[in-house]
């Protein structure tokens, strides 16, 4: 069994497409570990709406192969599909972030996944989710890789969010400009 990590994100009508990935994440893996969930800033795209963020974690023992294609028919199953344009707006956005400690190309799929460590809202749910896990190719913590981020541009805050029965996501009670670093 390897501990999985997978970053999700969405930016058309959030709150339903973040629930339903959970639920199905769940239904298929069991037991999830949740990291807060941020909006943010979109990063690269033109005229989008914000985006809601979150990393998540559980084991599993399937192949990278069959991770990539559960998720990417979970995309298609929520609207996307394969033609769709780079920097558009997406209902759903589930990118595989670590299988292990597995390092290169596995199937086609790069691990770990390169966003780690240049976007604040891959890499900041991350260090919190899982401060003392070490990313597989640089062997650093991910709670000491964001303590190094740069944030620069890139704007998140934590959002309050409710998933079955009980709360996964709780606000800063700082205002949302001093959630940047």
């Amino acid at each position: 069994m390897n501990l999985v990590t997978l970053s999700l994100g969405s930016n058309i009508d959030p709150d339903t497409h973040i629930r339903l990935c959970l639920d199905a994440l769940e239904d298929t893996f069991g037991p999830l570990q949740i990291s807060r969930i941020f909006e943010s800033e979109p990063v690269g795209f033109k005229d989008s709406r914000n985006f809601y963020n979150l990393v998540v974690a559980f084991y599993s023992d399937w192949s990278v192969n069959k991770l990539q294609a559960w998720s990417k028919q979970l995309e298609i199953a929520h609207g996307r599909t394969p033609d769709m344009v780079k920097c558009s707006p997406r209902a759903l956005d589930i990118d595989l972030l670590t299988v292990g400690d597995a390092c290169g190309t596995i199937d086609d799929v790069t691990l770990p996944r390169g966003e780690i460590t240049r976007n604040a809202f891959v890499l900041q749910p991350l260090a919190e989710l899982l401060p003392n896990e070490r990313h597989p190719a640089c062997q650093t913590p991910y709670s000491t890789l964001w303590k190094r981020f740069r944030l620069g541009d890139q704007r998140l805050w934590a959002i309050d969010f409710h998933w079955r029965g009980r709360w996964v996501s709780q606000a800063d009670p700082q205002p949302r400009t001093a959630m940047a670093r």
